[in-house]
């Protein structure tokens, strides 16, 4: 399951997000949001796995962020063009 989402993480595109249930929904079962969660915090690479392209069903961002908290999770989304907002981005303009 992990690798599933892992390989689901490389392709998002530049300036684009998903939701955990995207992914949960990708692996099988869109249920498993939170298993989700629990994968991207022990991401091995963040460089390799953009999991900083996570947000929630609302389009908030992580205040768990494993890379670096939620300011962190910012900076990265902001570089690449994506607006956030009160640690929220726009799901319909973003969502991939």
């Amino acid at each position: 399951m992990k690798e599933k989402v892992y390989e689901f993480l490389r392709t998002i595109p530049k300036g684009k997000v998903v939701t955990y249930g995207q992914i949960a929904e990708y692996i099988g079962n869109k249920q498993l949001a939170r298993v989700v969660g629990n994968i991207l915090h022990d991401n091995p690479d963040e460089y390799k796995y953009p999991c900083y392209k996570v947000v929630d069903s609302k389009g908030n961002l992580s205040k768990n962020f494993a890379f670096g908290g939620i300011e962190k999770q910012k900076e990265k989304l902001e570089k690449e063009g994506i607006v956030v907002s009160c640690y929220k981005v726009n799901l319909d303009k973003y969502r991939m």
